[in-house]
């Protein structure tokens, strides 16, 4: 029932009188309008209002122990790591996202998280954009519905859900200062789309600004986006939470209805309030209104507690591992298929090249990184079929893209020697290429991997490449190979 209650965005609890902005002091209510950790809003203890606690988790529940940071520097606690936006966008199925996000939602809880900041659904208008991993994809359609899916899993397991970044953000060169310039049908036909779409079907509690500007103005100060678009015209009844250091002038923020800058800042912020309040920026009314909105966030997630009620059993993860694995075959793309080389036949020798066959690349570096409780590998999940003949392994390439003709060397040997049926390449963008803070200069994947697939071209083998990468990369080499996937 507690459930039930969350996904209809009730804020009645049993024996809770709730608490009202109006009903505080000027300066408590300006305090809750900023943080007061890395990852937890302010509590008022006299007021019975507890803080709640936020986490990365697009993919996965990434909780930091200690201080914290929110760049993925510092360690986080096992979680499962489901696929990136990016990959499960190639499902098409917005039910496998819920599926996903209940997981996802369930994992928060056991960790005590009660706010996933998540998903990503900035449109892919730039394909070199470092993030495009963390998002579902360049159609608005997909996107919002990919979203939609996956909010309503979190939210059915009483933790909120928080898209992002609201709105018109492409690039992490310069996220914090950049200026996105945009007519308004563009605006609301490309890059809201997607917004409007999870918000008016899934109904998140939360949805986060993004760094940049909006035609001149920072997005969590935007009053075109936030006040008449999102809170006018769709009816968002949640909270504006700034990206972690996006917020820029809290008094303007306040009016416009942004309700929580991230992290904490100290008092400062709230005595800016206050001053703001005094000299007529902002009105007691605007104030009110933003202050209540965290105030109901803290009510609607009040029954997931932030020590973490640590009820997933061992059964648990490995169902949720389950979950990843099936959500990640539905997604797999089969780019190139010459002479039926896939599926792999029965009994078929094979030769595994490839670092990334053997150490899984399977997501981007940043705020999105997860611990995860256990990763699989291609190299062993070859190994253990008995329907298949692994008959010699070669790393083939320096991970971080240094020139090693030893390696090369290495891997054309042992498929001269072994004589396999097949050569399964394991290639793509390593860890460096992707991540948040970082745009791709170019689409290409590292040279040292292209020099290694061409010497094992020229061995005369049917070739299959595995390619793994979270955005678009170039395929010069695709006419020269027998299937990609």
């Amino acid at each position: 029932k507690q459930t039930e209650r969350c996904m209809q965005g009730s804020l009645h609890r049993e024996g809770i009188n709730m608490v009202k902005a109006e009903d505080l002091t000027l300066i408590e209510k300006a305090s809750l309008l900023s943080g007061q950790s890395e990852w937890e809003s302010r509590e008022l203890k006299h007021r019975n209002v507890p803080a709640f606690v936020m986490s990365d988790g697009p993919n996965g529940v990434r909780r930091q122990t200690g201080s914290g940071d929110h760049l993925g520097l510092g360690e986080s606690k096992p979680a499962t790591c489901f696929p990136t936006a990016g990959t499960v966008a190639n499902s098409w199925d917005p039910q496998e996202a819920r599926v996903m996000g209940e997981a996802l939602g369930a994992e928060a809880r056991d960790l005590g998280v009660q706010v996933l900041l998540g998903p990503g659904i900035n449109m892919k208008r730039n394909p070199l954009c470092g993030r495009n991993f963390e998002y579902y994809s360049e159609d608005p359609q997909l996107a919002g519905r990919l979203a939609a899916g996956l909010i309503e899993g979190i939210q059915s397991q009483g933790v909120g859900a928080c898209p992002k970044h609201f709105a018109v953000n492409s690039q992490e060169l310069r996220r914090q200062a950049s200026n996105s310039i945009v007519d308004e049908r563009t605006l609301r036909e490309y890059y809201l789309t997607a917004f409007e779409i999870a918000v008016k079907e899934a109904k998140p509690w939360t949805i986060m600004s993004s760094y940049n500007m909006v035609n001149g103005v920072y997005a969590h100060e935007n009053e075109h986006l936030i006040t008449e678009i999102l809170k006018g015209e769709w009816g968002f009844d949640g909270l504006v939470i700034s990206d972690w250091g996006g917020s820029n002038d809290i008094v303007e923020s306040a009016r416009v209805g942004a309700g929580l800058e991230m992290p904490a800042a100290g008092l400062a912020s709230a005595r800016q309030v206050v001053q703001g309040v005094k000299d007529g920026h902002v009105t007691e009314a605007e104030l009110n209104a933003s202050a209540q909105d965290v105030l109901n966030t803290v009510e609607r997630t009040r029954n997931t507690h932030p020590t973490g009620d640590g009820f997933l059993t061992e059964d648990d993860k490995i169902r949720n591992h389950e979950i990843a694995r099936r959500i990640a075959r539905k997604t797999a793309v089969l780019l190139r298929n010459e002479k039926n080389a896939l599926p792999l036949k029965k009994n078929a020798k094979l030769v595994v090249v490839g670092d990334m066959a053997a150490t899984a690349r399977y997501q981007g570096s940043g705020s999105s990184k997860v611990n995860a409780y256990r990763v699989d590998n291609l190299l062993d999940s070859l190994k253990a079929r008995e329907d298949l003949q692994v008959v010699g392994y070669a790393q083939g390439y320096d991970r971080q893209g240094a020139e090693r003709a030893d390696l090369v060397k290495e891997a054309v040997n042992t498929v001269n020697t072994t004589n396999p049926d097949v050569v399964v390449a394991c290639i793509g963008l390593d860890e460096r290429s992707e991540s948040e803070g970082l745009d791709r200069s170019h689409m290409r994947i590292p040279q040292a991997q292209l020099d290694m697939l061409a010497e094992l071209v020229d061995t005369g083998k049917q070739i299959v490449v595995v390619l793994v990468a979270g955005s678009a990369v170039e395929v010069d080499f695709a006419d020269d190979v027998d299937a990609i996937l």
